[in-house]
C-alpha cells in the first residue's frame, strides 16, 4: 500500500521541498498550511498530482487538524512562525503557532496512531554556544521568543514520546538555504535579502564586519535528513542537521559578487554557528552532499524567484529592527 504522509507547513520553504521529495518517492501527501508565511506558488507545479492534497488549516486548532491525521503513517511537523523581530513584537502569536500548534498536531498524531513524527526544531535554541562545533548536548540559551517557542515545541514533542510512546524525532536545523527560501518577515533570511538586493542593484547589507560565520546547509540535504529520520527506528532523540562547516558572510558576498555596505552588529546573535553532526552521521548514515559553492550557484541560477521580494537598504533595516536593539540590547 502507498504510504500516507502529512506535512504541516508544506507550502513553506523547507516544507515544499520535502513535499516534492515525498511525491517523487510515490507517497500520498497531505499538506496543511495556513499560508501566513507559506506560499501557494511553492506547490503550484505539483497541484495536478493526484497524490497531493492541500488544505488551508491553522494547526493550532486541534479539531481542524485531527481529521487529516487519521490514516496517516508519517507526520512531518514544519508549520511555525519564524523571524526574530516579529517574535519580539508578538510573542503570543508565536506561542500559539509554535507551541499550541505543536501540541495540537502531536495529540492528533497520538490519537491516529502514526508510526513516525518528525519535528523541525531550530539551532537557535543554542543561543551563543560555548563550543564549536556545537553538540546536541550543548546548553540551551534561547535569546528571543522565536527560539524559545521552537525549543518548547521540541520539548513537548519529546515528552509525548516519553509519556505516550509516540515515535518522535527532532531535527535541529542550521541556517537552511536553497531555492524558494523564505522572503517574508520583518527581516528575511540572508539569502533572500542579498538576492533581492542584487536584482535591485543595491549593495549587500552586511551586518557587523562580515567576519561572522554560519553553518549554511542546503535544503536538499535537510530534506534527506527528514526522510532518513522517518525511515529510522530511533525514537525520542534530537539530531543536529548542518553542513558541519562554517562560512563567513564576506565569503557569501564574494560569491554573489556585488558592492557591500556595513550595518550595525545586532545583539544576541552568535559570531559563529557550526553543527557537530557526528550523531546523525553515525546513527543514520546521513551526510551533506551539496557544497557551499554549489549551493550558492544554484541560488543564483534561480534568482528570479526573489524579484518581487522586499529590497532592503540600511535605512529600512534600521527601522525594521528597532525592537531587536531595544529589547535584546538590554541583555
Amino acid at each position: 500500500m502507498t504510504r500516507r504522509v502529512l506535512v504541516t507547513g508544506g507550502a513553506g520553504f523547507v516544507g515544499s521541498h520535502l513535499v516534492e521529495r515525498l511525491l517523487r518517492a510515490g507517497y500520498q501527501v497531505t499538506v496543511l498550511d495556513n499560508f501566513s508565511t507559506g506560499r501557494p506558488e511553492n506547490l503550484e507545479q505539483f497541484r495536478n498530482n493526484s497524490r497531493l492534497s492541500i488544505h488551508e488549516v491553522d494547526v493550532a486548532e486541534f479539531e481542524a487538524v485531527q481529521p487529516f491525521v487519521v490514516g496517516t503513517d508519517w507526520v512531518f511537523h514544519l508549520a511555525a512562525l519564524a523571524d526574530i523581530v516579529p517574535s519580539i513584537q508578538k510573542p503570543l502569536d508565536y506561542h500559539r503557532a509554535n507551541v499550541d500548534g505543536t501540541i495540537a498536531v502531536l495529540e492528533a498524531s497520538r490519537n491516529a496512531g502514526v508510526s513516525r513524527f518528525v519535528y523541525a526544531a531550530s539551532s537557535s535554541c543554542y543561543g551563543i554556544p560555548d563550543t564549536y562545533p556545537t553538540l546536541e548536548t550543548a546548553a540551551i540559551r534561547p535569546n528571543y521568543p522565536y527560539a524559545l517557542t521552537k525549543y518548547l515545541g521540541e520539548q513537548i514533542a519529546l515528552h509525548w514520546a516519553k509519556v505516550y510512546g509516540l515515535p518522535v524525532l527532532s531535527l535541529r536545523l542550521f541556517n537552511v538555504y536553497g531555492p524558494r527560501a523564505r522572503t517574508s518577515g520583518t527581516y528575511g533570511a540572508v539569502f533572500g535579502v542579498f538576492l533581492s538586493q542584487k536584482l535591485s542593484g543595491l549593495p549587500f547589507t552586511v551586518v557587523g564586519d562580515g567576519t561572522q560565520t554560519r553553518d549554511f546547509t542546503f535544503v536538499s540535504d535537510v530534506v534527506d535528513a527528514f526522510t532518513r529520520a522517518a525511515d529510522s527506528q530511533t525514537v525520542g532523540e534530537v539530531f543536529n542537521v548542518g553542513s558541519g562547516k562554517t562560512y563567513s558572510v564576506n565569503q557569501l558576498v564574494e560569491l554573489l559578487e556585488g558592492e557591500v555596505v556595513f550595518i550595525p552588529k545586532r545583539p544576541g546573535e552568535p559570531d559563529c554557528t557550526v553543527a557537530d553532526t557526528t550523531k546523525i552521521r553515525c546513527e543514520m548514515g546521513w551526510q551533506p552532499q551539496v557544497s557551499f559553492e554549489q549551493g550558492v550557484q544554484i541560488m543564483l541560477d534561480n534568482i528570479d524567484y526573489w524579484r518581487k521580494s522586499p529590497a532592503w537598504d540600511p535605512e529600512s533595516i534600521s527601522k525594521a529592527t528597532q525592537d531587536w536593539f531595544a529589547y535584546l540590547g538590554q541583555t
